[in-house]
């Protein structure tokens, strides 16, 4: 963007640095706002919403290393083993090393995980309703969002 400030401007010199002007900050209100309505939808199942996206990789490839899991999530080991830890007390991963190399540990959906999946169906449905979007809107942001990914991240698939 290549903006000048004129004279003319100064009054307003300062607008661009007003909350309501900055895309991050709109970006960081609606993502916490948005996990905080996930949580009425996850807590029958005692996820949070750090442990939904877990369990929504994992149907997507299932027996991934941590360290591919982290990559897909972009999260750090140091966030996701906690995390890791209370999915596998709650039975739905269970967490094995590698045989090969015991550095790799491998995270794999139990039959309860599996079938956590159909049950989930419903929740993204009732989340997009709870926001009161129809779902060309929630589509045509969802659109912008995956290009503004684009721009900052370089998936690997």
């Amino acid at each position: 963007m290549n903006t000048k400030i004129t004279p003319d401007d100064n009054k307003n010199k300062y607008d661009i640095l007003r909350l309501d002007n900055q895309l991050c900050f709109s970006l960081y209100v609606c993502s916490k706002e948005i996990i905080r309505k996930y949580k009425p939808l996850l807590d029958p199942y005692g996820l949070t919403y750090t442990g939904y996206i877990i369990m929504m990789a994992l149907w997507e490839k299932d027996d991934i290393t941590i360290k591919n899991l982290g990559k897909k999530l972009f999260l750090d080991s140091g966030t996701l083993t906690p995390l890791l830890k209370k999915l596998e007390t709650q039975a739905y991963i269970t967490r094995s090393r590698s045989e090969k190399d015991e550095r790799n540990v491998y995270i794999s959906l139990t039959n309860k995980g599996k079938d956590l999946q159909d049950e989930a169906l419903r929740i993204p449905e009732e989340l997009v309703c709870s926001l009161g979007l129809d779902m060309k809107d929630g589509m045509r942001l969802l659109d912008e969002l995956h290009a503004m990914m684009k721009i900052f991240i370089k998936t690997e698939e």
